[in-house]
């Protein structure tokens, strides 16, 4: 018997749960308002991360928090409007910091990332897209020796507990790779396992074309309501409405305001970033994905061009993009590498849908049956989202998955 999904959301997550579930057999359409990979998956630093065992903390030291204050960080900007908007999940995120309780968090968050390349690597092949994916890794790069030396006893820890691999590298070694960095940069860390993409955007619309391939439906259209059937749902669409059997929930950072109209308020918000691309000073080649840790941000070599990825911008959703963060990052790199002129008219700007404990849901909504939940991946969706179609299709099948799915709870947040 042919059972009836919709999966609203076709960026990396949306689209990988709706190729996991093809392939269990179930009669998927995916619907989105634009074509796949469109949204924040298309302007990441397309990293697969595999080494990022770690989420993202809150600063909690004074002395890192009164550096920023003065908002003029390239790492980390501030709106005092969207501070406002999300003081209660924010407040929340920094409790969540506390080393007691990051402690326990980061195995549980582990789990997922571990999964990564092993659940990316067949979806690549169904999509032919090995061309878009370089396995090289990536360079994490330092300026001061206390630094580096306080970032390789993490990584050490990373590669006990959770087997990441890397390689140190002095600054004649990372000359040896990187010849056109400045010399400012003493040594940096080669994260071995991570893949890089030279098209994100493309790599997730590969995915959803190998989806099509294998029986899916794809519907560009604007969601306008969804409502629960005795029989199953009913989502309603600008292009007509649809009927399912099974809803999954994907909407990346609307996902929360989305699920408000069924009575669900989990504490989302949102980290918001930019990229510009940049062309290439004469004779000069950047051969790996470089981050200049000490100052946040990241230079990509990809199709496009030297894609410049900056840290988060901490304000609302839709509100309107403020480029100085990404201009304070671009005086900062060519100070590191010799880029070219920009090749982009106007910076791309988008948005991390987070959680204040840092982990995404994954799973069952509680009080809605055949309604299932994917979203809040931070900074890792592009990473996490083969990974997430997996486990959701296991539980969607009654399977047991691979790892404890305990911590991914939607019903965490009541």
């Amino acid at each position: 018997m042919s059972r009836q999904t919709v999966v609203l959301g076709a960026g990396m997550v949306g689209v990988s749960i709706a190729w996991h579930l093809v392939q269990r057999g179930h009669d998927v359409t995916l619907v989105d308002r634009l074509k796949p990979g469109r949204e924040t998956s298309f302007g990441n630093a397309g990293i697969i991360q595999r080494e990022a065992v770690r989420p993202y903390p809150f600063p909690r030291d004074l002395k890192t928090l009164l550096k920023v204050v003065p908002n003029r960080r390239v790492d980390i900007r501030y709106r005092p409007g969207g501070m406002l908007q999300a003081a209660s999940p924010l407040l929340r995120y920094w409790l969540n910091s506390a080393p007691a309780i990051y402690k326990k968090i980061v195995p549980e968050y582990a789990s997922l990332i571990q999964l990564s390349l092993q659940e990316h690597a067949p979806m690549i092949e169904a999509a032919g897209a090995e061309a878009l994916v370089c396995k090289d890794g990536w360079l994490e790069l330092y300026r001061t020796p206390s630094k580096l030396n306080k970032r390789l006893k993490e990584a050490e820890e990373a590669r006990g507990r959770f087997g990441v691999q890397f390689e140190l590298l002095d600054g004649l070694a990372l000359a040896v790779k990187e010849p056109d960095l400045s010399e400012d940069i003493i040594g940096a860390i080669h994260w071995l396992d991570p893949w890089t993409v030279a098209d994100p955007g493309a790599l997730v619309e590969a995915y959803a074309q190998a989806f099509q391939k294998a029986g899916g439906e794809l519907l560009q259209a604007d969601l306008q309501e969804v409502t629960q059937q005795e029989q199953g749902w009913v989502v309603h669409t600008s292009e007509g409405d649809l009927e399912a059997d099974t809803l999954v929930v994907a909407l990346g950072p609307w996902a929360g305001s989305w699920l408000k109209g069924l009575g669900y308020d989990f504490p989302t918000f949102v980290k918001r970033g930019y990229h510009m691309h940049y062309g290439l000073a004469p004779k000069a080649k950047l051969h790996h994905w470089v981050m200049d840790a000490e100052v946040g941000y990241l230079l990509a070599p990809m199709h496009a061009g030297v894609r410049l990825t900056t840290g988060a911008e901490l304000d609302r959703l839709e509100a309107p993009a403020h480029e100085s963060q990404l201009k304070a990052a671009e005086t900062m790199a060519r100070k590191l590498f010799p880029l070219g002129e920009r090749c982009d008219q106007t910076a791309w700007k988008g948005a991390r849908p987070c959680l204040p404990d840092m982990k995404p849901v994954i799973g069952p909504a509680p009080r809605h049956k055949g309604l299932w939940l994917a979203f809040g991946h931070g900074h890792q969706g592009f990473t996490l989202g083969p990974a997430t179609g997996r486990l959701l299709a296991d539980m969607i099948e009654g399977d047991t998955p691979p790892i404890d799915m305990a911590p991914f709870r939607a019903e965490r947040f009541r």
